[in-house]
């Protein structure tokens, strides 16, 4: 029978993740709470946020508006916000499992379990490939690039960071 403690290693000390991961799973914590309502908020403003664009759009103060505002609201971003409504729940859904799986895969990940990388990686491409299915790729360009900086920087620092799971 084995005497080794699974909390600690060899010598004899805690096992933790560096400074670095911590930071890294503690921001993707935070960020899946915080994703969980939103995608509840966004399947029940769905209809108002279309209704609102198309009145926008239909009205003459659009034309007045600076031209990256008159670039924002157009006929493409109507046809997505409408692809938006009739798609809500099934957007909803993945939105919600892949908070859910980013937060499994950041507890394993903290608990140094290797596997945690690949549930967090599913739960972060899971709401872009949803996204392009269910939208269209129209959604991956203009302005709406930016929201895919942090998970595009954070499957960097995540993939630099699998050395340390060990689990």
């Amino acid at each position: 029978m084995s005497t080794e403690n699974p909390f600690y290693n060899n010598e004899m000390m805690p096992v933790k993740p560096s400074s670095s991961l911590n930071v890294i799973t503690i921001l993707t914590i935070i960020a899946s709470f915080l994703e969980l309502p939103r995608a509840i908020f966004a399947f029940f403003t769905a209809e108002a946020d279309y209704t609102r664009l198309k009145t926008i759009m239909n009205t003459e103060d659009i034309q007045k508006a600076p031209e990256f505002v008159r670039g924002m609201v157009n006929e493409k971003s109507l046809q997505m916000a409408e692809k938006m409504v009739e798609n809500k729940v099934p957007m909803m859904i993945a939105f919600l499992v892949g908070a859910i799986l980013c937060l499994a895969g950041a507890f394993a990940m903290r608990k140094l379990k290797a596997q945690g990388y690949s549930l967090w990686m599913i739960g972060e491409i899971l709401p872009i490939v949803a996204t392009a299915v269910f939208i269209g790729t129209d959604a991956f360009s203009g302005l709406s690039l930016i929201a895919y900086i942090f998970p595009v920087l954070f499957m960097v620092l995540y993939t630099v960071h699998r050395k340390e799971l060990v689990k």
